[in-house]
């Protein structure tokens, strides 16, 4: 039987090291001259001095919370109509990204942005043009239409192309100062991304190929990159990683992992590359089928039972949690009913109910 499939990939992808010196010209391709930085706070300084080289950067928001809730998009917001800036540029990692898509998506419109988060209100018919500019190797947010955002203790993962990046400049020199800590777990995102994207009940050969390379890069450069952040071919090989994860999942989705990654992050505080590693290796065991055993060997390995351990040998690495007894008191049926219940647990290729979690938990206390 014939594969049938879509591939769609809209954005303008610019890579390699300086390319960050390219954002004027990228702005320029938008047809922008006033544009809004929304970035990590510690990037702050950064881009105050890159403003007096790309004189287009007409203000900065830098209020942008580890998972970034809504009251960010609506700073960032009034800041695009105070300074009337015609494109949003998000440089940081996937929070800041996922703010700048939501505040480019509503800032033509003139409703409260509660209503677009409850999903009230349509987006807008017109949206400032946004450019991702990824500081961290692992999200894939550059790529994506997606926009992860909270309103207090709701959080949402928004899936609409109105979240859509038109550019991305994905230059390496700028992960090279990522802490070890943050390097590991968003590097494992990044694993994340490419093999969720690959067993996905909606994979396609394109993402495909693309999966089986990031989760190749990944095992042959994280460890490298977490141990010397400086060793330039880890840093551009990660970002690679990262960006071929991000396409790799965009049209699939990913499934079981992330699922579980949203009640770990909020009922447990898990950071969100941290929370999807935390069940990933269960997951390469739960999945493991005739199509992972392949990628496994693609990837230079020897089948899924060893994807398994160096997925955990590189949290062990890592200083990630790994069991349950890390996360303190576990309410055990919420846990599982919340993984179960989440949409994204509908994409893996195993049925996963409340029982078939409650298996996997247990093996992780």
């Amino acid at each position: 039987m014939g594969n049938e499939f879509l591939y769609r990939q809209p954005v303008v992808i610019r890579f390699g090291w300086g390319k960050i010196a390219e954002l004027g010209d990228v702005l320029k391709e938008q047809g922008a001259d006033r544009c809004l930085v929304v970035c990590d706070r510690f990037l702050r300084d950064r881009v105050e001095a890159l403003r007096q080289e790309i004189p287009e950067i007409a203000a900065i928001f830098s209020e942008v919370e580890e998972n970034p809730q809504l009251s960010g998009v609506e700073g960032a917001v009034k800041l695009i109509r105070e300074n009337k800036v015609n494109a949003v540029v998000g440089m940081g990692g996937g929070s800041t990204m996922d703010t700048a898509k939501f505040a480019a998506a509503i800032a033509l419109g003139d409703g409260e942005a509660i209503g677009y988060f409850r999903g009230e209100r349509p987006f807008p018919a017109e949206r400032l043009p946004m450019i991702a500019v990824p500081t961290t190797a692992g999200t894939g947010s550059e790529v994506t239409q997606v926009s992860v955002i909270s309103c207090g203790k709701e959080k949402k993962t928004i899936n609409n192309p109105v979240f859509m990046p038109r550019a991305a400049l994905i230059d390496p020199a700028l992960t090279e100062t990522v802490p070890p800590r943050t390097t590991m777990n968003t590097g494992l995102d990044a694993m994340a991304h490419a093999l969720e994207g690959y067993w996905s009940k909606n994979h396609q050969p394109v993402s495909d190929l693309m999966a089986v390379e990031a989760v190749r890069l990944v095992l042959n450069n994280l460890e490298t990159a977490y141990k010397d952040g400086h060793d330039r071919t880890a840093r551009e090989n990660m970002a690679l990683a990262a960006l071929l994860g991000g396409l790799s999942f965009a049209l699939p989705k990913t499934a079981g992992s992330h699922a579980c990654s949203y009640p770990l992050s909020e009922d447990y505080h898990l950071p969100h590359g941290e929370a999807c590693a935390f069940t990933l290796d269960s997951f390469v065991r739960i999945n493991a089928d005739d199509r992972l055993e392949e990628l496994c060997r693609r990837a230079g390995l020897s089948g899924t039972a060893e994807l398994g351990e160096r997925i955990r040998a590189l949290k062990q690495l890592g200083g990630l949690r790994t069991r349950l007894s890390d996360l303190g008191d576990v309410d055990m049926d919420k846990l599982c009913h919340d993984c179960a219940v989440h949409p994204l647990m509908n994409n893996n290729p195993v049925k996963m109910d409340e029982a078939a979690l409650r298996q996997m938990f247990e093996g992780l206390r």
